[in-house]
């Protein structure tokens, strides 16, 4: 994690050096910059060219002076609340520590009870959810590594709650922990499931009341992989990355035709994108320029294993003499799922299109609850 900060008066260069020590401290990698003609140092370009270097590079920004110098800085650089950084405002005297942005997903709210605690200031934190100590859907995921999909569902995920109204949830994984007050367990169909134990009713209401079945619910949270994963009226997608997918190919095999493969992959199983952790193949292929450019491009990791440790995979797979010919082990796909899935479960066994063989297999994953 890295935090730039940024003060404006000797006063708050004090309070943004207290914050930096604490914060490094706590082994977060920090940055200060100054913008004064008082101050040593201050930082020659202006403060929004400042500000808009700083949304992109760090995790997080602490303005230490007033709340309009902190919006109008930062006005031309917003985004949306999936790439947005933590924005705070710290008064300069360290009274007062404002979350400004990005409170969940972007962890301002986290942020701001952190640097609150090391100036010994107040919290200032607005977010309806936190203030009324109700289930975030969007910390939830964040908190479990979880894409979200369908933005607008998760609004209407948090007006449910805040209305005392039950919000269905869906979960093709285990999961740890009770489930928050007001969230409903269902089936695939949305329907509420006849689980006691399991099914978190709403907020307060008497014994006999709780052991209702209760409707249908309109709004309701989806932890799947799969596209057609839509129990509710309006579902909020949460997408685990847990997926790995192997893949084998000729030498030489361009980006173009490996991507192509992917994403039939994923058409067939009806896979989110969000869904793949990362792709997988023998060692022999661990220096194949479209597979290293397909990785780079997806942001993913890109993981390969000897034919040794491939052979030594337990499970039944597609065999090939040719491709055993070629690399000394029967599959590669597979197998290379299978071991980068950590032993998980075969989605698809091998598929073969336009020289590039692929197979998925699944993690094994829970959800947590705190």
């Amino acid at each position: 994690m890295k935090i730039s900060v940024i003060c404006f008066s000797l006063t708050g260069q004090e309070t943004a050096e207290r914050l930096i020590q604490g914060l490094r401290e706590r082994g977060i990698e920090t940055l200060l910059g100054k913008k004064s003609r008082y101050l040593p140092d201050s930082i020659s370009e202006d403060l929004q060219s400042w500000t808009g270097k700083q949304f992109s590079q760090a995790d997080g920004i602490v303005f230490i002076g007033a709340c309009g110098i902190a919006v109008r800085s930062i006005a031309p650089f917003i985004q949306n609340k999936k790439k947005d950084p933590a924005v705070l405002v710290a008064d300069e005297c360290g009274k007062f520590v404002i979350s400004l942005l990005s409170g969940h997903l972007g962890g301002a709210n986290e942020l701001a009870d952190l640097a609150a605690d090391i100036l010994g200031a107040v919290p200032v934190v607005t977010t309806a959810t936190d203030l009324h100590g109700r289930f975030a859907v969007d910390v939830f995921a964040k908190k479990n590594q979880c894409s979200i999909v369908h933005m607008k569902a998760a609004k209407e995920v948090s007006a449910a709650l805040l209305a005392g109204e039950s919000v269905g949830f869906y979960s093709e994984f285990p999961w740890e922990g009770e489930l928050p007050a007001g969230l409903v367990l269902c089936d695939r169909n949305g329907e509420p499931v006849q689980n006691e134990e399991k099914t978190a009713l709403s907020f307060g209401r008497g014994e006999k009341e709780k052991k209702r079945m209760p409707h249908k619910p309109r709004t309701g949270i989806a932890v799947s992989i799969y596209k057609d994963a839509l129990p509710f009226a309006s579902t909020v997608s949460l997408i685990p990355p847990v997926v790995a997918v192997g893949m084998g190919c000729k030498k030489g095999t361009d980006e173009e035709k490996l991507a192509s493969a992917l994403a039939k992959c994923e058409e067939r199983l009806l896979l989110y994108r969000e869904a793949i952790c990362c792709l997988a193949s023998i060692s022999l292929k661990k220096e194949e320029p479209g597979l290293l450019a397909l990785a780079e491009k997806l942001g993913l990791s890109f993981l390969t294993f000897t034919e040794q440790e491939l052979k030594e995979v337990p499970g039944e797979f597609t065999g090939s003499s040719f491709v055993k010919s070629v690399t000394g082990v029967d599959n590669v796909c597979e197998r290379s799922a299978v071991l980068a899935s950590g032993q998980g479960r075969l989605l698809e066994n091998k598929v073969c299109r336009e020289g590039v063989t692929t197979a998925a297999a699944e993690k094994r994953w829970r959800i947590r609850f705190e």
